[in-house]
């Protein structure tokens, strides 16, 4: 092994793909001695946090396809066509030995350069429907890290190793008990809790089903912490208004603890989640956003639910049914400890060191 490695990793857009990647970067130091550039898109969330976990990033002014304005594309393809060519020269200025994609519009202009320039390249997929980008790219990659079984559908069966998703590793390393981590919410240990998470920007979808039916499960005796994204959070605060054992936030800082505290989980359907949900065995409602490409998050939550490892809820049947399905699950402890049973066996721990051990195996073969 040689002394010090380049490593490019590329990717972003959403939490999903960041944390995954600061997770392989954060293994890859432990284990090797390396120097990691990020590429990212402009404008988007990794742009901040990258910097703010210790790694540089250069970021890429590529964009989403508009699928309802086509129009509106022609702005995408020029900003498109300048990725490219910036992809291009930080591949040639940095001389990665190998780059990683985990996913998000950034991805594609940094991997193709990489390939086009003889670097091996390894890929992520997080879901259970590949995205197209990791599709076109898959042809040339050396390797793909899957978390889901039955991924030859979409990529070479050769190149595919089932690793797992990685997670953050904070929220594997506290010791808190449910009651611990619910009176650092201010709330009451010996009641359950419901945990009501929409990602970072919140779901319009998911924050309108509670705020109807906050006061149901207050006077059903149950306690809620609610993630709304900040431009749901007047609304909530105004729904939680003189009820006892609700929080309301626009983000939670302290997932570790969070998830600790809760008794059942609502969640959107991102791999990232789920994997968290898997690992620590939360039992949880997934109602998937319909806004994601392919409908994946749709397809991520059929997979759990096909093993009764989750309950689906369709976006469209939220507002109708969620309050009442979380209701019926927390006074049902036989089927959140059946639930609870059923996700914790779908989980595959120690998946940042497993990719980091195929990048590895890509870096040796690379020396001979």
């Amino acid at each position: 092994m040689r002394n010090k490695y380049k490593i490019l990793i590329s990717g972003g857009g959403t939490g999903g793909h960041i944390f995954p990647a600061l997770s392989i970067a954060n293994a890859l130091r432990r284990r090797l001695n390396v120097d990691i550039l990020f590429v990212g898109a402009d404008n988007r969330m990794e742009m901040e946090r990258v910097p703010a976990a210790g790694y540089p990033i250069k970021g890429l002014p590529v964009a989403g396809f508009n699928r309802r304005n086509l129009l509106k594309n022609i702005s995408v393809l020029i900003k498109l066509r300048k990725s490219i060519a910036m992809a291009r020269r930080i591949v040639d200025d940095f001389q990665p030995d190998i780059a990683i994609g985990v996913g998000g519009y950034c991805s594609g202009p940094t991997l193709k350069a990489a390939q086009r320039r003889g670097v091996p390249t390894l890929l992520q997929e997080q879901n259970s429907y590949a995205g197209v980008t990791n599709k076109l790219l898959s042809k040339h990659a050396s390797a793909i890290c899957v978390a889901y079984n039955d991924m030859e559908r979409f990529f070479p069966a050769d190149k595919i190793v089932l690793t797992g998703n990685p997670i953050r590793k904070d929220l594997l390393e506290h010791t808190m008990s449910q009651a611990e981590a619910a009176k650092r919410f201010g709330l009451t240990g010996t009641r359950k809790t419901l945990l009501v998470i929409g990602g970072s920007l919140g779901a319009l979808t998911i924050n309108e089903s509670l705020e109807a039916g906050l006061r149901t499960l207050v006077d059903e005796g149950y306690q809620v912490i609610w993630q709304t994204g900040k431009s749901f959070l007047t609304r909530a605060q105004a729904a939680a208004k003189g009820l006892q054992g609700v929080v309301v936030t626009p983000f939670i800082a302290d997932m570790a603890a969070a998830y600790a505290a809760a008794t059942l989980v609502v969640s959107r359907a991102g791999a990232g989640s789920i994997s968290e949900l898997e690992v620590l065995a939360k039992p949880v409602i997934l109602v998937p956003s319909p806004n994601v490409a392919e409908d994946h998050q749709t397809k991520n939550a059929r997979a759990l639910e096909s093993r009764g490892a989750a309950v689906l809820i369709p976006d469209a049947e939220a507002r109708q049914r969620l309050v009442a399905e979380a209701s019926r699950l927390l006074a049902d402890n036989a089927a959140l400890q059946q639930m609870s049973r059923n996700i914790a066996g779908l989980a595959l721990r120690d998946s940042d060191e497993k990719i980091v051990d195929e990048i590895i195996k890509i870096l040796t073969a690379k020396q001979k």
